[in-house]
Order: C-alpha cells, then sequence, then structure tokens
C-alpha cells in the first residue's frame, strides 16, 4: 500500500511539472500510478495484461495548476496504516478466494459487471473484483489526504478519471459481454463498432444517443410561436397563447447561453414552455445564437446589453406592459440577476417576479467545477481566446463544453457509450434529453473570459458594487422583487446549497423549493409523469433560515413534481386576466420567422 500511495506522487510530481518536462528537463521516471492494476494475478495465465490507458481529455491547463500539489498532499500515519491493512487483508481474501479448488466468482456490485458473462468466467470476474478493489481504495486514498479541500477535490476527481478509464469493461480484451457479442454476430459486432468510433472522431465527441431521430423544429421545439426580434446574439421568440384568457404580465424565460434553449421545450409533454401556456401564462423566450468568428469579440457587457436588456425591452413593448415576469435557467439565472441589477442602478424595475431555477450568483462553492479554474488556467483562456494583450479573440468551442460536463460523470456519459458504441457495436437509443445535451452552443472568448474570472475565480458578482456591468456598478440586493429560487438536490453542477445562498443576496420575498435528481432531470420533471419529490419551507413562512441545512431540516418532502407549486407562486404575479390578442409580434416587432427560430438551428 506504502508503495502504491508513493507511486502515485510521484506520478503526481510528473503529471504536475509541464513547465520541466517543456524544458527538457522531464522529471525521473516514476512507477505508473497504474502499478496497482498489475500485481500478480491467481487467473493471470488465463488472460492477457491489462491494456495500456487510453489517452485522457486535455483539460486545458488543469494539470499545469496541479503542479506543486504532491508534495504538500500526505496521509496521516495512523489512517495510512488502517488502510494498508484494510487493502492486505482484502488483497488476501481476493487472492484465497480465487485460488480456492472450485473458485466462486466475488459479488460484483457495479452495474458495468452486472451481466451473467462476468459471472460465468472466473478470469473475467477477479478481474473485475481486482479493478473495483483497487480503484476503491486509490479513492479512499484520495479521501485521506490532508490538504485543503480544492487540491484534495481536484486529486479526487483525477483519481476517478483514471480509475473509470482503467476499468476492464472498456476494453475488448477483458470485458466477456463484448467477446460474447463479437463471436455471436460473427464480427460484425466489430465492424459495426470501428463505423460508429470513426464517425464519432469525424464528430469530435462520443454519441450518446441515436441523433438521426431527432429534428429540431420538427419533434423538438414544436410549441407554436414566432421569432418577433433578432440581433447579433440572440432572437426572441412570442410563443402562441393556448387558453382563452391569459395573465397580462407575460413571462419572459432566460435559458443558458452555454445551451440551446429547448432543454425548456424538448417535447409537448415535458416541456416547461408548454406547461406555463396551458396555465395561462403569455411566453417569451431568449434563443441564444451560437458564436462564431462575426462575433467572436463580444464580452460579458454586450450579452447583457445586447441579450438581457434587449428583451425585457421588446417583450414590454410588444406585451404593452411595464412590469414582466422573469425566469433565468443556471448561467441564464446569473446573467438575469446582472441584468436587473443593471436597471435597478438605473432607477428601472421591469421586473414584476423572479425565478432562478439551478443558478449562482454567490459562487463561494460552486461545487465539480472548481476543480477547473484556478488564475493560470483563467490567464490562460484570457491570452488565448479572451482577446488580453490585443490578442484576436476566439471562442469557447460547444463541443469542449459537451465533453468535460460529460466528464463529470464519466461512467454514465463517457466509457457506458465507449463499451455500448464501439466493443459492442450498438447504436445508442434515441433520448432528447442526450440529444440536446450534445447540442452546445460555442461563446465568444472575451465574454467567457469576464465570466470565468468574475464569478468563479474572484466571486465578484455576491460584492456590492465590485462590478461595473453595461457603464453601471452591480448591486443584487437592489433587486427587490419576489423571488423563487430552485435547486437540486443531487446537482452537481449548481450545489443547492450554492442556490440557496442567493437568499442572503436578494431583499424582495423569497420562495425556495428543493427538487430530486440533478442539474437537468430535477428541473424537467412535469407533473404528468408523477416521478421523484421535491421539498419546501411551509406556506406561512416569511424568513428563510441562513443556513441551507437548517432549512432542509425543516422542510417538507412532497411527492411528484415542483412545477405546480412554481404555478401557483408564479400566478400572484401575472396580474389580471385578459384575452389573449390576435396575432403575435407588434408593428414595431413584427413577426420574422415561425419559431424555433434559425438561430437554434445553427451547429458547430
Amino acid at each position: 500500500m506504502q508503495q502504491l500511495f508513493e507511486s502515485w506522487l510521484g506520478a503526481w510530481r510528473s503529471f504536475a511539472d509541464p513547465a520541466r518536462a517543456a524544458a527538457g528537463d522531464a522529471p525521473s521516471p516514476s512507477p505508473s500510478p497504474f502499478a496497482a492494476f498489475q500485481p500478480p494475478q491467481p487467473f493471470a495465465f488465463a488472460m492477457p495484461a491489462m491494456p495500456p490507458m487510453p489517452p485522457m481529455p486535455d483539460w486545458s491547463g488543469a494539470a499545469a495548476s496541479f503542479a506543486g500539489l504532491a508534495p504538500v498532499a500526505s496521509v496521516p500515519p495512523a489512517r495510512l496504516q488502517k488502510l494498508q491493512a484494510d487493502y492486505s487483508r482484502d488483497c488476501l481474501a481476493l487472492i484465497q478466494q480465487a485460488s480456492a479448488a472450485t473458485p466462486t466468482v466475488p459479488e460484483l456490485k457495479d452495474r458495468r459487471f452486472s451481466a451473467d458473462a462476468w459471472k460465468a468466467s472466473p478470469a473475467h470476474g477477479f478481474a473485475a473484483a481486482w479493478y473495483l478493489l483497487n480503484a476503491r481504495y486509490l479513492q479512499e486514498l484520495a479521501d485521506a489526504l490532508e490538504t485543503d479541500p480544492k487540491t484534495r477535490e481536484r486529486i479526487r476527481f483525477t483519481v476517478q478519471q483514471w480509475t473509470a478509464a482503467a476499468s476492464p469493461s472498456n476494453f475488448l480484451a477483458l470485458n466477456p459481454e463484448a467477446q460474447k457479442n463479437l463471436v455471436e454476430t460473427q464480427g460484425e459486432s466489430l465492424r459495426l463498432g470501428m463505423m460508429n468510433l470513426l464517425a464519432d472522431m469525424q464528430r469530435g465527441k462520443i454519441s450518446q444517443t441515436d441523433e438521426s431521430q431527432f429534428v429540431v423544429g420538427k419533434n423538438l421545439a414544436v410549441t407554436p410561436g414566432a421569432v418577433v426580434y433578432e440581433n447579433d446574439l440572440i432572437q426572441l421568440i412570442q410563443y402562441t397563447p393556448t387558453t382563452a384568457t391569459v395573465f397580462e404580465r407575460p413571462l419572459l424565460i432566460v435559458p443558458p447561453c452555454i445551451n440551446k434553449f429547448y432543454i425548456l421545450d424538448l417535447q409537448p409533454e415535458n416541456s416547461l414552455v408548454a406547461h406555463a401556456l396551458s396555465c395561462g401564462h403569455q411566453v417569451f423566450l431568449v434563443s441564444w445564437r451560437n458564436a462564431d468568428a462575426s462575433v467572436a469579440h463580444k464580452t460579458w457587457d454586450d450579452y447583457i446589453d445586447e441579450g438581457l436588456l434587449a428583451a425585457i425591452d421588446v417583450v414590454q413593448q410588444v406585451s404593452g406592459r411595464e412590469q414582466i415576469n422573469t425566469l433565468g435557467f443556471c448561467v441564464g439565472g446569473t446573467m438575469l440577476a446582472t441584468a436587473l441589477a443593471v436597471l435597478a442602478a438605473r432607477g428601472e424595475h421591469p421586473a414584476a417576479s423572479m425565478t432562478l431555477l439551478t443558478s449562482m450568483l454567490d459562487f463561494s462553492d460552486t461545487g465539480i467545477l472548481d476543480v477547473f479554474v484556478d488564475e493560470a488556467h483563467v490567464q490562460m483562456r484570457e491570452q488565448t481566446i479572451g482577446g488580453k494583450g490585443g490578442a484576436p479573440a476566439g471562442l469557447m468551442r460547444g463541443v469542449e463544453f459537451a465533453n468535460t460536463f460529460s466528464f463529470l460523470r464519466p461512467n454514465d456519459l463517457v466509457w457506458n457509450y465507449v463499451v455500448d458504441n464501439y466493443l459492442k457495436g450498438r447504436t445508442p437509443a434515441p433520448f432528447d434529453l442526450l440529444y440536446w445535451n450534445g447540442d452546445s452552443t460555442s461563446l465568444p472568448g472575451p465574454m467567457y473570459a469576464w465570466y470565468l474570472r468574475n464569478t468563479y475565480l474572484e466571486n465578484k458578482l455576491r460584492e456590492p458594487d465590485a462590478l461595473t456591468v453595461c457603464g453601471e456598478p452591480v448591486d443584487l440586493s437592489r433587486i427587490d422583487v419576489p423571488t423563487f429560487i430552485y435547486g437540486s438536490r443531487e446537482d452537481h453542477i449548481v450545489p443547492w446549497q450554492t442556490a440557496y445562498a442567493s437568499t442572503s443576496l436578494l431583499t424582495g420575498p423569497l420562495k425556495f423549493v428543493l427538487g430530486a435528481s440533478g442539474h437537468i432531470a430535477g428541473v424537467i420533471n412535469p407533473p404528468a409523469k408523477r416521478k421523484r419529490s421535491y421539498w419546501s419551507y411551509g406556506a406561512s413562512a416569511k424568513e428563510l433560515p441562513e443556513s441551507a441545512n437548517d432549512w432542509l431540516d425543516a422542510a417538507v418532502e412532497h411527492p411528484g413534481s415542483w412545477w405546480p407549486v412554481w404555478i401557483e407562486w408564479l400566478d400572484q404575479y401575472g396580474g389580471k386576466k385578459v384575452k389573449p390578442r390576435a396575432h403575435l409580434g407588434c408593428a414595431r416587432f413584427p413577426v420574422i420567422e415561425p419559431a424555433p427560430g434559425r438561430y437554434v438551428l445553427q451547429r458547430d
């Protein structure tokens, strides 16, 4: 166990010192961090050695930011001694089980090894068991490190990536399921797998769904409406009312600019847009442009001005209402709050209410994404795509967003598809949410670099007047409107406690609701599905606790979707009911084209 730990420290030093390697002063060779997967095995005669690890994605400078971590990260001696003893005991038990007169395959409590083929072959079954044993102890070593939380999380994340990649299930020579499929199809599965691999190499990402089954505007984003305004960055969609009367105040929805908007309008049965329409709300929605070279120079200020402020103004004019309801999802919520703070600094208060869905205003705890962000990484982005120092501005490509988010859950969103698509030659099943997940949006480099530095790195948005946007000091406490804040309990992108932290930055009446599941699945939970659950604090509560955990301790769990609770809350700020207008748009902003518009169709 000590040798295993020293191997990892040596690997960290070589991994974390790219400057020396680039200068020709390469670190002295150290044992592979995966040596733990290659000790003598009782079944080694029956199977080849584990193939080398495939190269991991370039984490865009993350390795450079790890420099010097290993010397300051250590496992307390007592903890290390216990880990060594536990590891030795489990290794011995596994070897004894394998060398018995009649070996019994260990119970494999991991869905990667749940197929009968792993149980039918002792060699493969023990390979999986040996892998799981070493992967577990490597992760426990990382968990036991005494160092600052950010360093520990980065090491844990990298261990997770490497152990996920090293699974025997990822290699044809070690995967009995794939081998069985190869024999049964007389090699056809291998041919199809190679075709899938070549197609994905051309696309630059791993297929997670059968994309041929979806067409935006045909079976995705089909809610009727029209584009009534567009500029270099957005199209504004007005949807056709579906009820005999509507609330007089319209609802403006701001999706995240790093994704296409139709996550909120996938199909009629799971469309938040369609649900709001069916409840009598007039709905407008921002469709972000997939940035290209022509807008690579755009900044955060441009996105707030040409995106949010322009959209608010047009919605006011088309609807004829000075006050509107607003909703922001993920970074769309961050941008919405910024825009409303800018308007508040100008003495303008167009929002009757604000809804924030899995959004961050306080970036103190950014969850797993924190492993990617530090001064070195932000400077690299500023210099390469941010236009710093007179250098030409570039783009943060959508495919890089998609690949990064997939590796946040490597077993579910990467290696699962490597095995099915390439080793087994299967076509992934059609799944609307995963189609959307792969349809990312590129961003201008200056805008993205500003966002990284001022939110994730320096957390200035939460500080009154620390930022100036569109010529105005930003103070979120000036947003004095009723606000509905939603967080997802298993969100790995916006931790629900971070979503809750917004309650201390805003001054209007606040309601917080916590939903089950993750960043996307928790939000897209229509009532008709009768799935999952949500937590609320109580209808009579006028003030929320300061602590998120105190809130949860007093919250009550309810079965089903949180959407009806949100609609009931939103109805209070919709104004009186009126007959919908006969036509979309207005004289100044006539219909440009039918929804979903052109911008959402642009792909890298």
